[in-house]
């Protein structure tokens, strides 16, 4: 059961099929900011659903027939693979493109025009964009659903549905937790997204950094409004004990223009097993991954580290994005 207060076993299968009065039937994925809680339930629903579907029989044809473009202008395993494995978990294609720069890219085509004409053989679009924005762009231009698999130190808005989704997985309804998230805050899509998400509940949020990775004011000011208390630390310390769910994040080498600045920070915060010891019995690790020395790997076997189990809850997840978008469920 993954919803607080929610009785999978009273509540109807959910209707897999042609469902194209669906509110998201056709829709692009760019930001959080489209979200509400009430979507957010049906959401996770859906991927409980599918995560069901897949214990049980592993593939179904639910997207039979239909592909997906993966347009990735950054390297990535995780968020590719993912979208990969769920749309061939529900029984369609994929186009991957995994390395835009070596074609139609070097030869100067625009953003615009290249997601028009992998259109003409997908029916919906993951991108992945160096640029703030970039896919808000490529969906005023397409006419097939654009997913947005991160745009540079942006938004990514699947892989803070899959945190959140984690989040619930694990503690239940984030209502009344304290999430800490720790590490590069400044050029940290994934924190950037699921801080937003996380103020539609009633949560408390701490963001521990550097000086020069500080969480961007702007995000703390619209978090601020909606009336969600932060705190902000250069230290862990004063923050763990009190945590429920500790979120920490790589710092970026690729976002550093100055390579000695990026060399005194890179290893500001690693957690070990003696960090957990002042941790809750109960909280959860979590990372978006790739880790660089952030997280050691002996505590790769702590129950309370969720950060692969945090993977494959992304897979069902995007399953239910993927539906969702295809008028699917």
């Amino acid at each position: 059961m993954i919803l607080a207060n929610t009785n999978h076993t009273q509540s109807p299968h959910l209707p897999f099929g042609d469902q194209r009065t669906s509110p998201w039937y056709g829709k692009s994925i760019i930001s959080v900011k489209q979200f509400n809680r009430h979507d957010l339930r049906y959401i996770f629903e859906v991927a409980h659903e599918m995560r069901e579907m897949v214990e049980r029989v592993g593939t179904f044809d639910l997207l039979k027939g239909k592909i997906l473009a993966n347009l990735f202008y950054e390297p990535s395993t995780r968020t590719a693979s993912s979208f990969t494995a769920a749309m061939e978990r529900l029984g369609g294609s994929v186009i991957p493109i995994n390395e835009v720069k070596y074609s139609s890219v070097s030869k100067g085509e625009s953003l615009p025009d290249t997601v028009r004409s992998l259109e003409c053989y997908s029916d919906v679009l993951v991108l992945r964009h160096p640029e703030i924005g970039a896919s808000a762009l490529a969906a005023k231009y397409a006419k097939k659903p654009i997913l947005n698999g991160g745009d540079g130190a942006g938004e990514h808005p699947t892989q803070a549905l899959l945190d959140l989704f984690t989040i619930i997985e694990e503690h239940g309804q984030p209502d009344g937790l304290t999430i800490t998230m720790l590490g590069d805050l400044k050029h940290g899509r994934t924190v950037h997204s699921l801080s937003r998400l996380l103020s539609l509940y009633d949560v408390r949020l701490n963001y521990v950094s550097p000086d020069i990775l500080r969480m961007p004011s702007e995000i703390i000011q619209e978090i601020e409004e909606k009336g969600i208390p932060q705190n902000e630390y250069t230290g862990l310390e004063e923050a763990l004990s009190e945590t429920d769910v500790l979120y920490v994040t790589r710092v970026q080498k690729e976002r550093f223009a100055d390579p000695e600045a990026y060399e005194k920070v890179k290893g500001a915060y690693v957690i070990t097993p003696e960090t957990m010891q002042s941790a809750k019995s109960d909280m959860i690790l979590m990372h978006p991954l790739p880790r660089v020395g952030e997280i050691s790997m002996e505590l790769d076997d702590d129950p309370r580290a969720a950060y692969f189990r945090q993977m494959e809850y992304g897979m069902y997840v995007r399953m239910a994005l993927l539906a969702m978008v295809l008028g699917k469920a």
